[in-house]
């Protein structure tokens, strides 16, 4: 038994996922045990906030501040999970942390990609060596340095006779593509919850929306689906990604040629949930025609999405990955604990079919506890 602890909080920034994987090998892997540790709202609010530059203060300042905040709310969140496990610092051989990505930028002129949650203050919380700052290497190399998740579904999802696709439904949304004995192709298809986010909380005060109640109650309005589809990134070639920084509110207002205000707020809503359905089944279609696809992520949780992705995809058998032995809402916090047994054993990620690196490596850095 080999055990380790990954930690991820993703682009909604309401919460870290933490679980407990006992790692057979490449091909075997057991969660043990999960753990989903709120974010408290001012240190939520304050993220959110930095992440669109709006800085309270000196902002070097205070990214030191929310880099070591967020350092100790990864290590709490590990302490409740072995709590809750009745195992100990010294049974697990490493934690591989994501952090919070404040900023994502991979095709400016000089490429980076920033997460937070000093992985020291891990390393000395909890007593046990963390590895963590997995993206920058394969940037380094020429990548987009994201997806990631991709490599971990080929490792355990694929099939030698069955094509797949995985699809990550978190504030952005990715695909991977597993063709039989094939690369994994995966790359961000746009945003997934993150723009119904934004509109429930506006005009409902509601952080989600749940099931899809509201879209469902509403129409899509097909000339701000067309305007938004416009974009040009969603005509963009793999290897692709992206972030909420892109994909936001100030993106949505100019995208639309005439102020939302003047449509149903419930019809926003319809035709933002629309957005994430066709970009991500057109992603599919774009390398497979017929197969299985297995959700992960949030909106896995949300029927509506799941019956609008079927009935774009006919061709396809469409559930969670809780039928590949997988609940959805670990994959990701997963990936990163698979990452770290890697890392430790000096082991390359295959990235380059997925990313565009030009070498796949070794990822992220290890802090001794």
């Amino acid at each position: 038994m080999t055990l380790f602890i990954g930690l991820i909080s993703g682009t909604s920034v309401d919460a870290v996922d933490a679980v407990l994987c006992d790692i057979h090998s490449d091909s075997k892997i057991q969660l043990l045990d999960s753990h989903n540790q709120a974010i408290p709202s001012n240190l939520q609010q304050a993220l959110l906030k930095f992440g669109k530059s709006q800085y309270e203060g000196d902002p070097i300042d205070q990214l030191g501040q929310l880099d070591h905040q967020v350092g100790l709310l990864f290590a709490e969140a590990t302490k409740t999970l072995l709590d809750k496990s009745n195992y100990l610092a010294s049974d697990i051989a490493a934690i591989g942390s994501h952090g919070q990505t404040v900023r994502h930028r991979p095709d400016s002129s000089y490429p980076f990609t920033l997460q937070i949650g000093d992985p020291s203050i891990i390393a000395a919380q909890t007593g046990i060596t963390t590895v963590a700052d997995f993206r920058r290497r394969d940037m380094a190399y020429g990548g987009q340095g994201a997806p990631f998740a991709p490599a971990f579904h080929q490792a355990f999802f694929a099939d030698n006779d069955r094509p797949r696709a995985v699809i990550n439904l978190g504030g952005i949304a990715n695909v991977t593509l597993l063709k039989p004995r094939k690369p994994a192709i995966g790359f961000d298809t746009g945003p997934a919850n993150t723009l119904v986010d934004h509109w429930i909380y506006q005009h409902r005060g509601q952080h989600y929306d749940a099931d899809g109640n509201w879209a469902s109650s509403g129409q899509i309005i097909p000339e701000l689906l067309l305007q938004l589809l416009a974009d040009p990134y969603f005509k963009q070639a793999a290897p692709k990604s992206t972030g909420c920084e892109y994909f936001n509110a100030e993106w949505l207002a100019e995208s639309s040629q005439q102020p939302l205000s003047e449509y149903q707020p419930e019809d926003v809503q319809r035709t933002l949930l629309e957005l994430s359905v066709k970009t991500v089944a057109d992603a599919v279609l774009s390398q497979i025609d017929q197969g299985e696809i297995y959700l992960c992520g949030g909106g896995a949780h949300n029927p509506i999405i799941i019956q609008e992705l079927q009935n774009h995809l006919p061709s396809f058998t469409v559930t969670t990955t809780s039928d590949l032995g997988v609940e959805p809402d670990w994959v990701e916090a997963m990936t990163f604990a698979w990452f770290a047994s890697k890392t430790l054993k000096k082991e390359p990620i295959m990235l380059s079919s997925i990313t565009g690196s030009t070498k796949n490596s070794v990822l992220g850095g290890i802090y001794s506890a």
